[in-house]
């Protein structure tokens, strides 16, 4: 589980919009990029090339 104070600050990398956390998925997702960065030990992946694509 992330930190509320800490979801307030991520931002995505790519367009620095909003990410919404999925915690069952363990992934912060960026709509407008379509794209989901992983979660790793509590640990968020900013990278872009670590990002998957968003399956809606």
């Amino acid at each position: 589980m992330l930190p509320e104070e800490l979801l307030k600050l991520l931002a995505c990398p790519k367009c620095k919009g909003d990410l919404e956390y999925r915690e069952k998925e363990q992934k912060l997702v960026c709509h407008k990029c379509k794209l989901a960065y992983p979660v790793i030990d509590d640990i968020p992946v900013m990278l872009p090339d670590e990002a998957e694509p968003l399956e809606e």
